[in-house]
Formats: C-alpha cells, sequence, structure tokens
C-alpha cells in the first residue's frame, strides 16, 4: 500500500526546492504532474529519471484510476507546476479518492505564492482569506471585489497578466484609497512588489508581464461602545447608590465611556422622561 505525497515545488526560483522534496520525487515510483513539461524541467534540474503522468483540472477518471493503481504498486508524489498542490490547483480529488482507498497522505511542504505574497505585504497575518484567482466575469469579479471591501480580515488572491489592469481599475472603483500590496514574479529574477493604492497599482504596472498576486488589507471594524442595556444597568446600580440627576449622568459617563448624550438619554428614560 503505497504512500500519496504531496510536494511543493518552486514558484520561480528552483533553488527553493527541499532536500527533502527532492529526495521524494527521486525515490517515488511515479509522479502525477499538472503538466508533465514543466515537471521534467525540474527533474532534470536534479537530474532524476523518475516516471511522470499528466494529472490536471481536465483529467478525467481514467487518469485518477491509473494513479491509484500507481499507488498499490507503491508511492507517488503528487505535484503542480509551481507552489503547493491544490491551492488554486487540481488535485483534492485525487486526495480524496487516495485516502477513501486506505493510502496514506503525507505532505512535503514547501513554496506557495500565497503566504510568500503575504509575508512581504507588510499587512497582517493573524487571519487572511485567500479566494483564488478573481472571476474572469466583470460582475462576478464585481461582486468578489465587495466581499473583500466589506471583510475585516486581509483578502489574498491571484490574477493573469492579461487581466491585471482592468482589475485594478475595478479594484480602484470599489475601494478607493484601500491599500493593497501586489507582487509578481515572487523569487524569480524581476520580482517586484508595489505598495500602496489599486489607483497607484494601476499607474505603476503599465505593461504588466508575469503571475499577480494581490493582498488586500482589511476594512477598520468600527469600535463599538457599551449597549444600551449595559449603560441602563449601570444608571439602575448608581441610583440605587442615592445618585441622580447630572453626578449621575457624570459618574455613569465616566465610568462605563460611553457618549454624554446616550447617558442623558437612558438616564431620563428610567425616570419615564419626567
Amino acid at each position: 500500500m503505497g504512500t500519496l505525497f504531496i510536494v511543493a515545488t518552486p514558484i520561480g526560483n528552483l533553488e527553493d526546492l527541499s532536500p527533502r522534496a527532492e529526495r521524494v520525487l527521486r525515490e517515488v515510483g511515479l509522479i502525477a504532474a499538472e503538466d508533465t513539461r514543466v515537471t521534467r524541467k525540474l527533474l532534470n534540474h536534479i537530474d532524476a529519471t523518475t516516471r511522470t503522468v499528466s494529472y490536471h483540472e481536465h483529467s478525467g477518471p481514467r487518469s485518477a484510476k491509473r494513479v491509484l493503481e500507481a499507488l498499490d504498486a507503491g508511492d507517488v508524489a503528487l505535484v503542480t507546476d509551481a507552489g503547493s498542490p491544490v491551492i488554486s490547483d487540481p488535485g483534492a480529488a485525487l486526495i480524496d479518492q487516495a485516502s477513501a482507498a486506505g493510502h496514506q497522505i503525507v505532505t512535503v511542504p514547501g513554496p506557495s505564492a500565497v503566504t510568500a505574497a503575504l509575508s512581504v505585504s507588510g499587512f497582517t497575518a493573524d487571519s487572511f482569506t485567500f479566494i483564488g484567482f478573481l472571476p474572469r466575469n466583470r460582475a462576478a469579479r464585481e461582486a468578489a471585489l465587495r466581499s473583500a471591501r466589506d471583510r475585516s480580515e486581509t483578502t489574498i488572491c491571484f490574477e493573469a497578466p492579461h487581466r491585471i489592469r482592468k482589475t485594478l481599475q475595478q479594484m480602484a472603483e470599489t475601494l478607493p484609497g484601500r491599500r493593497i500590496s501586489v507582487s509578481r514574479e515572487l523569487s524569480k529574477l524581476h520580482e517586484e512588489t508595489y505598495r500602496g493604492t489599486a489607483a497607484g497599482a494601476l499607474r505603476h504596472f503599465e505593461e504588466p508581464r508575469g503571475e499577480f498576486t494581490i493582498v488586500i488589507l482589511g476594512a477598520e471594524t468600527p469600535e463599538t461602545g457599551p449597549s444600551d442595556a449595559e449603560i441602563a444597568e449601570v444608571v439602575a446600580e448608581l441610583r440605587s447608590g442615592g445618585l441622580a440627576g447630572r453626578r449621575l449622568v457624570d459618574e455613569a459617563t465616566a465610568r462605563i465611556g460611553a457618549p454624554r448624550s446616550q447617558v442623558y438619554r437612558l438616564e431620563l428614560d428610567s425616570r419615564g422622561g419626567e
């Protein structure tokens, strides 16, 4: 019973291939690759002669069956053209089938454009949402950008070079003034990251080349003050202690940090509006 290794490959710089990933790619009996031609270049770089088979988003049941049969005979590696498998790439269905068949699934982690772009953005990484490639349809893309605009956590998405300017233009309209970070050619010779607004990025990338990863700063969460119920409770407590009128309002405002007008209204309501 073979093991299916999920192997992350370089997103640009071949030196980013880990020693463990190199060893696994040499030792497995078969590599299921998104594009065998791309993977062969990587294998040539490490002087590996491992057999490859094509497995991509358009692969049918026959391709999956072929990989599963290979797993019955030995270990198999799953790779994408660049980065971590399944992250906006095919592979989830194969992993699910292999697991259901009783095979062990082992990750060989490594490069990912998602975390790479986030790490150089300067934005918080405590919480983020990855939405993959933005929709090609303008209306659907607008909906995705509006959702990102209202989201409090950082949003990360991919975009192709021939669509990036249209996307940045739409971003400038939907998220005016919002800070974004746009990275291209990550880990490659011409790697660059622009930090600013969508309008500024549109001016910066006049002749865009390479794959783009966009990081959108989350919306500021408005500070929420105490509720009416919380203020009314403090007012009642102070009144039971003998305070009333202006002294009560002053003390309640200082204690709970609510606007004076809100405290006064609730204090008045507690007296029946007298």
